[in-house]
């Protein structure tokens, strides 16, 4: 399934339905509901929870130790096969609330 985020602001951001439910319950929405917006008074807070989030996702990475780095070379898991950690896949719905704010526009998926 994929859920597709819109905002008069940006162009779509399409994602996976597990990764966009991830990231709808990080901003503080229900992420089993069909359709959601995110306000233009949610968009700072949604948009801070979305940088936090993203904050640690890079802190975590950077304090695995470096075996696991070579691990990850040795199994082929580097470059274009090297796995989409969370915070880039939360990069493009955090650009878009960040437009979306300075166009004092909503955020809304499922319509």
């Amino acid at each position: 399934m994929l859920i597709v985020f819109k905002s008069d602001a940006a162009a779509d951001v399409i994602m996976f339905g597990d990764v966009a439910k991830k990231l709808i319950a990080a901003i503080g929405k229900d992420p089993e509901a069909p359709k959601g917006i995110i306000t233009v008074a949610q968009l700072p807070e949604a948009a801070a929870r979305l940088r936090v989030l993203i904050e640690e996702e890079k802190a975590r990475a950077a304090a695995q130790p470096e075996e696991d780095e070579a691990q990850a070379r040795a199994d082929g898991r580097t470059g274009i096969g090297a796995p989409v950690n969370f915070a880039q896949r939360a990069w493009p719905l955090l650009e878009m609330l960040e437009y979306s704010i300075k166009e004092a526009v909503p955020v809304v998926w499922g319509v």
